[in-house]
């Protein structure tokens, strides 16, 4: 079985090459590691109408800063999902130490939210744009038994998965691909062009892990492999379709979106 104790409390790779001692300048630039449960927030970031985590983050940080602060986020996460490793940075006048900014954030945040590291990094550090790879999960529950305990943080499917052919599709998917097809709608990113370095499909039954690790993810990216890969399992489709879908560079080619409430933010590597 595997270690769900190591997810919930990952080694963090932290302090880094990023790291520096209290910055003794006008303004410091500071980086959080996060984690959230996603279920009640209209995903990370910051929106004219929902309750967004960015803007609850936000708000405490101000409050403890006295001043106003706007923070960078590795991934804008979609509503619903959850993040086990989410790395923020921001920038600010406060001589206040990084362990009392840490207890003050855990003291105003909501119990679904939590920081679990603070350190000083130097100016250059960007918590999106110095990311070199990011890696998400997303859990399938594949029994019939109802659960309520993983009811909120998986995709429950009742008949029984063909994992050799869903692994064989998603082998397709490795390397560096142009991934429109798998874009969700409203996106203005100039490429979409992504390279995966690794795509795993895990079974510890009757959980079913898919583990996606790239350079960057498009909109929805993960939810709509994942969607495929769950019709192909399911013997809706061929699991050769994968590369036709790849190639029509077309959202309507891909199928159905998986529900957000079993994705993960599991990690991000500087």
């Amino acid at each position: 079985m595997f270690n769900v104790l190591s997810w919930l409390f990952p080694k963090l790779p932290f302090p880094d090459q990023y790291t520096v001692n209290t910055q003794q300048i006008p303004t410091r630039n500071i980086r959080c590691i996060l984690q959230y449960r996603g279920s009640a927030y209209h995903g990370w970031q910051k929106q004219p109408k929902g309750t967004t985590i960015q803007a609850i983050v936000e708000d405490c940080l101000s409050r403890i800063l006295n001043e106003s602060i706007r923070i960078k986020a590795a991934s804008r996460t979609d509503a619903g999902v959850h993040a086990l490793m989410q790395v923020i940075n921001f920038r600010t006048t406060s001589s206040l130490s990084t362990e009392k900014i840490w207890r003050g954030l855990n003291s105003l945040l909501p119990k679904d939210i939590a920081v679990i590291y603070v350190d000083d990094v130097i100016s250059e550090f960007d918590a999106q744009f110095s990311a070199k790879k990011k890696t998400y999960i997303y859990l399938i529950l594949n029994t019939t038994q109802r659960s309520p305990f993983l009811e909120r943080y998986s995709w429950q499917i009742l008949h029984n998965l063909d994992i050799e052919s869903m692994k064989k599709a998603g082998n397709c998917l490795i390397g560096q691909h142009d991934f429109a097809s798998f874009m969700g709608a409203g996106s203005d990113v100039k490429s979409t062009v992504r390279e995966i370095f690794r795509l795993e499909i895990k079974e510890f039954s009757p959980l079913i892990i898919i583990e996606v690790e790239a350079n960057g993810f498009l909109k929805h990216m993960v939810r709509n492999i994942v969607g495929v890969l769950i019709e192909i399992g399911l013997r809706k489709r061929h699991w050769e379709e994968i590369k036709t879908i790849l190639d029509a560079c077309d959202r309507r080619m891909a199928g159905i979106n998986a529900p957000a409430k079993g994705l993960f933010l599991k990690e991000v590597k500087y």
